[in-house]
């Protein structure tokens, strides 16, 4: 699996636009080699992933309260969908409820993160996932990995 020798796309679907453009300059600040898509919803997302035409993403970065179509809705549909199957995803969420917890673990979420409360923090969580997490995101899933917090 590559890591950084070709461009990494991703996917962040979240209606928080501040939101979207702190993690888009995080993202930047990491690595300049990578593709990045908005959805400020899940209808577009997954309209956009239904499109026989796209390149498949590296990561889906999925809010769980999201209008039109939840995080947990979208999670269900991509999982089921094996064109998805090596796709990692991150559920990145403001909550921080044991049972949306539990619920993308079991739904194949490969990662839970509880957006940080400061931009330094941000940063350090998506260094993580792009650094080591993601790179064996299908490899010893498990509960003690599943939640990164910092």
């Amino acid at each position: 699996m590559r890591l950084f020798e070709e461009k990494i796309n991703i996917i962040l679907a979240d209606d928080d636009r501040d939101e979207c453009e702190l993690f888009k300059e995080a993202v930047s600040e990491i690595n300049e080699n990578y593709n990045l898509i908005f959805f400020s919803n899940g209808k577009e997302l997954m309209d956009y992933l239904n499109d026989n035409e796209i390149h498949n993403p590296d990561i889906i970065f999925l809010d769980l309260n999201m209008p039109f179509m939840s995080g947990v809705d979208c999670l269900r549909q991509i999982r089921a969908d094996e064109k998805y199957s090596d796709t990692a995803i991150a559920i990145y969420s403001t909550s921080s409820s044991d049972q949306d917890q539990e619920d993308t673990f079991t739904l194949g979420a490969n990662v839970y993160i509880k957006k940080p409360s400061d931009y330094a923090a941000m940063k350090k969580i998506l260094q993580h996932i792009f650094k080591t997490y993601w790179q064996y995101h299908t490899s010893d899933m498990n509960r003690e990995t599943f939640l990164i917090s910092v």
